[in-house]
């Protein structure tokens, strides 16, 4: 009888889920629904601005706190009108993942043709117990963050790569890294980009309290470094007994590709990758030697390498580098490529596979800066901040709330950083006043961020993401990443708020030279 019920409820469970994602993949092809989108911003636009919809709250500008009303602006006047059109152009070169995808796959497109990718997974696949790839997946995700957003462009399809090279659903591996990558965002073991980043806000807003305020870029560090394993925990388990059992077994094939095993490692092919490791150590040894000097040109003004730095900022092509030089030194090993025609035609073989993610990325563009240049999504979060700002409860009850609602707010805006610049300067002088660090609010405010990063269209790579799964399935579309991405949402949201939960009432430390507690004790 209890196997009965238990089955019922997986049944109902997976008919949820099935019906979330036969109503998404119901809506229109992607780029039409994001061309939806934008005319629909368009036009909600005009009548929140004839309504005279608007907020007011404190945001910084510029390091400087301002109490600002802002006021929705309609896309239907002569200046709104004039906006679209003359910065069409510029709103797809500048859409953010336009550069990094391009960049990366001009690297990744010549070790793929060369047939290193395919080799070296093969390899992986022989080396690595089945029972780990899923969690190695999903930590080499929350790990990838320390370079930005090079994850979304590089672990998510080689995740995918790998499940399918295993003979499982390469739809998994694609979900498995993508929750790693976006879901476990804020966490790792290792400083990233956005610390500096959001600890730049949180001190901008802190001075309204304390003008002597430094906020900790490792504020948040001992806190991250145990979400980090447990995510790769939660992710591990979501991936092995929810997502993948859902998705059953695959049986599709990619075009093009030959009916071989995906097994063996050929002696051509280990020569090929020997010396594709030799190539990549010698990359490797001669970017570390470049970072020694304390001149180093990959070092910032104060000579740091993490952060905001030429290194961190160069990672994308470091990484293009990493995967072109290697597949060009196997590819020549194994007589793939005979000569400098051979690795050209292998770039531009890897630019027209990406004719539909540009398509994407145009109108994707255009309907994320409609929402900027209308104030839509700044209304939204500051009449949010307003509300919880007036509710007085405890600690607990508040971090709780304030997870909620920044997960909702994720929903909106996809940017970590806008929302802080919304939202620090409302709650990080809140929690002062009550006796709590502004670090402790940022590190709050980071779990609601990451956690519905994968489930929101608003996020920047959300199209590339439906762009690769269409290499497995061509029906995927919003839906299926929804419906495969909404248990792990759901997982990391209530796991990751009791974790903090236990966390803030054992009173450990959150990060390095950091309290609870306002001032700093």
């Amino acid at each position: 009888m209890q196997k009965k019920n238990q089955s019922t409820k997986v049944s109902l469970y997976n008919r949820c889920l099935n019906g979330i994602e036969r109503v998404g993949n119901g809506l229109p092809h992607p780029v039409a629904l994001f061309a939806i989108f934008a005319l629909a911003i368009v036009v909600i636009s005009a009548v929140c601005a004839a309504l005279g919809v608007s907020a007011t709250g404190n945001l910084v500008s510029n390091g400087e706190l301002k109490e600002t009303t802002v006021t929705a602006v309609s896309l239907l006047t002569k200046e709104g009108l004039a906006y679209m059109f003359t910065s069409a152009v510029n709103n797809f070169t500048t859409y953010a993942p336009l550069g990094m995808v391009l960049v990366a796959m001009l690297g990744v497109g010549v070790a793929e043709q060369s047939g290193m990718i395919n080799s070296l997974l093969k390899n992986v696949v022989r080396v690595t117990p089945k029972q780990m790839l899923t969690p190695v997946i999903v930590f080499l995700g929350i790990m990838s963050n320390v370079a930005s957003d090079a994850g979304y462009v590089i672990l998510i399809p080689l995740g995918a790569m790998m499940f399918r090279a295993c003979g499982r659903h390469p739809i998994a591996g694609l979900a498995a890294a993508f929750a790693g990558v976006s879901g476990g965002f804020s966490a790792n073991l290792v400083v990233g980009t956005l610390d500096p980043l959001l600890a730049g806000i949180s001190e901008a807003a802190a001075v309204m309290v304390d003008s002597a305020y430094k906020v900790q870029v490792m504020g948040n560090y001992f806190f991250m470094c145990a979400s980090t394993v447990l995510l790769t925990i939660l992710g591990t388990i979501i991936t092995d007994k929810v997502v993948e059992p859902r998705l059953g077994t695959y049986s599709g094939e990619l075009e093009g590709e030959e009916d071989e095993s995906l097994i063996t490692v050929t002696s051509t092919e280990k020569k090929g990758l020997r010396n594709a490791g030799i190539a990549a150590l010698v990359f490797v040894a001669l970017i570390v030697a470049a970072c020694v000097p304390a001149d180093s040109f990959f070092r910032n003004a104060e000579g740091q390498l993490l952060g905001n730095t030429p290194l961190v900022n160069s990672i994308v092509v470091l990484i293009a580098l990493l995967f072109f030089i290697p597949g060009v030194a196997y590819g020549l090993s194994v007589g793939t490529f005979k000569d400098n025609k051979d690795v050209c035609n292998a770039m531009s073989k890897a630019m027209s596979s990406m004719g539909s993610f540009l398509a994407l990325a145009f109108v994707s563009a255009q309907f994320i800066k409609y929402f900027e240049y209308t104030k839509l999504g700044t209304i939204i979060a500051l009449s949010g901040a307003a509300f919880l700002k007036s509710i007085n409860i405890g600690l607990i009850p508040l971090a709780v709330i304030f997870v909620i609602f920044s997960a909702f707010m994720n929903l909106f805006m996809g940017s970590a950083s806008a929302k802080w610049n919304i939202l620090a300067p409302v709650f990080v002088p809140m929690f002062m006043l009550m006796g709590y660090s502004p670090e402790l609010c940022q590190l709050i405010y980071r779990i609601g961020d990451s956690c519905t990063n994968i489930i929101t269209p608003m996020m920047t790579y959300y199209a590339v993401i439906i762009i690769f799964a269409q290499r497995y399935d061509k029906q995927a579309g919003i839906g299926t990443i929804t419906a495969t991405m909404l248990p792990y949402s759901v997982c990391f949201l209530i796991c990751w708020t009791i974790f903090m939960i236990i966390w803030l009432a054992t009173g450990l430390p959150i990060g390095i030279a950091t309290s609870l507690f306002y001032p700093t004790v």
